[in-house]
């Protein structure tokens, strides 16, 4: 695929996978483990995200995941990308603010899907 013609909706990971801001962290490790995915979208009103590397980051602080919450280490608010957004222009922004996931929203301003750097790697290969 040609990055110039690919757009985010085309490779994005959608229905967006979502879970409670008052989930604990291990709620959150075996929901991205069994649906294979590395972050799950928290619906809070700014919109969060909470990724593997918040999983490992608790496990590493030696902090219990079952007594910490999404909410305790979720990233809010976070950038979000539309459908129409040509997959080049999502890595740029992912590049510039360091990041390696996008929530997707739609023209309605609605949260759709997520798109990870993953996700436009395979589309680029």
């Amino acid at each position: 695929m040609s990055s110039d013609r690919t757009l985010v909706a085309d490779v994005m990971s959608s229905p967006l996978e979502t879970i409670a801001k008052d989930a604990t962290v291990r709620d959150a490790a075996e929901q991205m483990r069994e649906q294979d995915i590395n972050g799950l979208f928290v619906r809070v009103s700014e919109g969060g995200i909470v990724t593997q590397t918040d999983v490992v980051q608790v496990v590493a602080d030696s902090d219990d995941p079952t007594a910490v919450t999404v909410g305790d280490v979720m990233t809010a608010p976070v950038e979000s990308v539309k459908t129409t957004v040509e997959i080049g222009e999502a890595a740029q922004m992912m590049t510039t603010y360091e990041i390696k996931h996008l929530p997707v929203i739609d023209r309605h301003r609605d949260y759709v899907g997520m798109i990870s750097s993953t996700d436009i790697t395979e589309a680029l290969a």
